[in-house]
């Protein structure tokens, strides 16, 4: 039992047991289980290292932190967009709930909230 909470919490952080990444750095893909042997993979490929090698670069021309998330106003709104479809879905759930909906309804309701919040999680 030990050994399926540790792998929740992996796929929660998104972490392997060695603390590297599972997902690409840049696009979000899930990484391939491989060696282990030399520096731990970052990136699916050459381009997605690439993008974020340039992202790197121009954020340090421009001198923001190096952690600043920069959004144009399309990707804002388009993520402002998710976000309400988000809470829409939460606030059926609750509805249902408090109307006394059956507990298949609750659990389909429930899985499509669960798919609409890990659609969110993909940013890129």
């Amino acid at each position: 039992m030990a050994q399926s909470v540790d792998t929740s919490r992996d796929e929660l952080t998104g972490l392997r047991r060695n603390g590297a990444p599972k997902h690409c750095g840049w696009c979000g893909r899930r990484l391939p289980q491989g060696e282990n042997r030399g520096r731990r993979r970052r990136y699916c490929g050459q381009s997605c290292r690439q993008r974020a090698y340039e992202r790197r670069a121009a954020v340090q021309r421009s001198g923001l932190p190096e952690d600043a998330v920069v959004l144009s106003d399309a990707e804002i709104a388009t993520l402002q967009d998710r976000l309400f479809q988000l809470r829409c879905a939460a606030e059926d759930v609750a509805t249902a709930a408090d109307d006394g909906a059956e507990l298949p309804e609750l659990r389909r309701m429930a899985t499509e909230l669960a798919r609409v919040a890990q659609d969110l999680e993909q940013l890129r």
